[in-house]
């Protein structure tokens, strides 16, 4: 294999054809359902499977659920409007803040932080965050909190192994919440539940188990972040959506995918994930995007280390085997 920056290149046309078929197939035939449910998040992944469901299944035939919390950024739900009102699909919006509230209260978590740093209060707002230098040079894989205080001074605070935990509990309660009311939206209407995960974050494990990943077809898993974007000019997906910087959207203060997760620049990310996933050597990875081999190994050992950690997410729960 020659391995080049052109190898993350597809021919959109024939993979959206592709993926419509995929759709029809399993919402028809497997699960016998009359269409699909997409929950639109304002951000690129569910935009492309929102267009892809219309050109499988009609447009009569999709739902979009844009289903915010108070903390979520007001721009999320205006850009998945947008969207549908773009592709003719029916669009219902859903406060889900009482929901979250009622099984991890914002109360709960707002003294959790404050335990963490005293100038927190329910005004202000938080993220986590990563390093994001990993292929300028090596560092510890650690979360920061990051709190803005009402002034604008930020307070950080290096989280332990229990922390981290703690404050991602709280922030996966929101994106279960989504998969509950999709759930409850799709076996109403005689739907499927179609997910958003992309081959990067499939791979990588950013997704939340049950949350998320808890879908009836992941038609996009197939296909690097860098790929959907290519599907997505295609498909003329909303221009505010292509241009926006790709965020999880679970903590009141906005924080790119970068920050929280992947530590590479998008415009590095997919090439290197690719070398990794098929092997290439890092000296012709170096090469081709313009790297140095020790960054080449860093990325390649923070891949490796995020696919072990994760591989649980991506596996059935595990049984026992039947005996008699």
């Amino acid at each position: 294999m020659v391995f080049s920056k052109d190898v993350l290149k597809i021919e959109p046309a024939v993979e959206t054809a592709k993926i419509a078929d995929f759709v029809v197939e399993h919402a028809r035939n497997t699960f016998r359902r009359r269409g699909v449910v997409v929950g639109l998040s304002g951000g690129i992944d569910s935009a492309v499977m929102a267009s892809l469901a219309v050109q499988a299944m009609g447009k009569e035939n999709v739902l979009g659920l844009i289903m915010p919390e108070k903390e979520s950024n007001p721009v999320s739900s205006s850009y998945a409007a947008a969207h549908a009102q773009k592709l003719g699909i029916e669009v219902k919006e859903v406060d889900l803040t009482d929901a979250v509230d009622a099984v991890g209260s914002y109360k709960q978590r707002d003294e959790f932080i404050a335990s963490l740093i005293p100038e927190y209060t329910p005004e202000c707002k938080y993220n986590i965050r990563l390093p994001t230098d990993l292929l300028e040079r090596s560092a510890l894989n650690f979360y920061t909190l990051c709190v803005e205080l009402p002034d604008g001074t930020i307070k950080k605070k290096r989280l332990d192994p229990s922390a981290f935990r703690a404050l991602t509990s709280f922030a996966n309660i929101k994106i279960r919440s989504r998969m509950v009311r999709l759930y409850f939206e799709a076996e109403t209407r005689s739907m499927v539940v179609a997910g958003t995960t992309n081959r990067t974050e499939f791979l990588l494990g950013d997704f939340c188990k049950f949350g998320d990943g808890g879908t009836d077809l992941e038609p996009l898993s197939h296909l690097y972040k860098d790929q959907i974007y290519q599907i997505a000019e295609h498909l003329d997906v909303t221009e505010d959506i292509r241009r926006r910087t790709p965020s999880p959207d679970t903590f009141s203060l906005p924080v790119s995918d970068q920050e929280f997760f992947f530590r590479i620049p998008f415009d590095k990310l997919d090439l290197l994930l690719y070398a990794w996933e098929h092997e290439v050597p890092t000296a012709d990875a170096a090469i081709t995007t313009d790297l140095d081999e020790e960054a080449i190994k860093r990325a390649f050992a923070d891949f490796s280390s995020k696919y072990r950690a994760t591989q649980h997410l991506r596996d059935l729960p595990y049984s026992l085997p039947f005996t008699q």
